[in-house]
C-alpha cells in the first residue's frame, strides 16, 4: 500500500543533500573547508548534508559557487522549489484565510476528467452541503487560528463543486462508513448532508462507494486523499497538505483506490448504510 507522504517529501530532501554532499566531495572539499569558504558555521553544512534543515536558495547557490559546480545550480533549485512545493503547512497557505485556498485549486479541478476521492473523516469537499461546509470550515478556521472568511470559503467551495455536473467528468468516490456517522454540525446539517449524498448517487457520472464497519479489510483505512486524472494526488495531514506528482507514487494512491474499492458497497447497499446513519440521527 502507500507509504506515508511525509516519508515521501523527506525522501525527496534526502535526494537533494545526497546530491549537495556529492557535489562537495566531488570538489575535494570537507565539511569543515566548505564551512571555512562558505563563512558557516560547520554544524550548518552538516544539518543540510543530513536532510535535517532544508537548504535555502541562496544557500544552494552559495555552496555550488564554493564548489566550482554552477551548472548544477538551475537543477538543483528546481528540486529544492518541488521539494517545497509538495508539502504546504496549512498556517502558511492559510494565513490570510480559506477562501484563497478554495479558489486556488479551481484551475486544477476544472482541468481534471476522472477525480478518484478517499475519505476517512469527513464528507468529500465536492459532495458537500453548504450548511456541512460551513460547520467543517469554521471548526479548521477555529482549530487553526485563520482569519474568518468562512462565507466567502463556502461560496467558493460550492463554485468549485459545479465540476460535478460537467459533460465528460467522472468521479469515484471511496468514504468509510464512519463519516457517516460523525457529527460535523447539528443534527439537521448531517440529515440534509446524508441526504444529498442519496441524491448524488443518482448521477451517472457518481460512483460512491461506502466501506462498512463489517467489511474484511484489504487494507487499514488511509488519511484523505484525492487523485486528478491519476497523474497527481493531494493528501490532506492534520499540519499541511502534500502534493505528488511523482508517477511510482501516484500509482500507489490510485492502486489504494482499487483496492479499498473492492471492500465498500454501492447502489442499494450504499443507500442503506446512509439511510441507516440518518435515521441514527433520531
Amino acid at each position: 500500500m502507500t507509504e506515508s507522504p511525509t516519508a515521501a517529501v523527506q525522501a525527496a530532501r534526502q535526494q537533494l543533500a545526497t546530491r549537495l554532499r556529492e557535489i562537495r566531495t566531488e570538489a575535494g572539499l570537507t565539511a569543515t573547508e566548505l564551512a571555512r569558504r562558505l563563512d558557516w558555521y560547520p554544524s550548518k553544512v552538516s544539518r543540510i548534508e543530513h536532510a535535517r534543515t532544508p537548504p535555502a536558495i541562496a544557500d544552494i547557490r552559495a555552496w555550488c559557487a564554493a564548489c566550482g559546480a554552477d551548472r548544477a545550480v538551475d537543477d538543483l533549485v528546481a528540486s529544492a522549489q518541488s521539494v517545497d512545493s509538495m508539502y504546504m503547512e496549512w498556517r502558511r497557505v492559510q494565513r490570510t484565510g480559506l477562501r484563497h485556498l478554495q479558489e486556488s485549486r479551481v484551475e486544477l479541478y476544472e482541468r481534471t476528467r476522472l477525480f478518484r476521492v478517499y475519505c476517512s473523516t469527513v464528507i468529500p469537499g465536492l459532495l458537500q452541503t453548504p450548511a456541512y461546509a460551513t460547520a467543517l470550515l469554521e471548526s479548521i478556521a477555529r482549530f487553526h487560528s485563520t482569519p474568518n472568511d468562512v462565507a466567502e470559503a463556502v461560496e467558493a467551495r460550492m463554485k468549485r463543486s459545479r465540476v460535478l455536473f460537467t459533460a465528460g467528468n467522472r468521479f469515484s468516490v471511496l468514504v468509510e462508513e464512519s463519516v457517516l456517522r460523525y457529527r460535523i454540525g447539528d443534527a439537521e446539517t448531517m440529515a440534509g448532508q446524508l441526504g444529498y449524498l442519496l441524491t448524488l448517487m443518482s448521477l451517472p457520472s457518481v460512483s460512491l462507494g461506502v466501506i462498512p464497519f463489517s467489511a474484511p479489510r484489504p487494507a487499514w483505512p488511509l488519511e484523505t486523499f484525492n487523485v486528478f486524472d491519476d497523474t497527481r494526488v493531494h493528501v490532506e495531514l492534520l499540519s499541511a497538505a502534500v502534493k505528488i506528482t511523482a508517477p511510482s507514487e501516484v500509482e500507489q494512491y490510485v492502486r489504494a483506490c482499487k483496492t479499498l474499492g473492492r471492500a465498500a458497497v454501492y447502489g442499494s447497499e450504499a443507500r442503506e448504510l446512509i439511510t441507516g446513519a440518518i435515521a441514527h440521527l433520531g
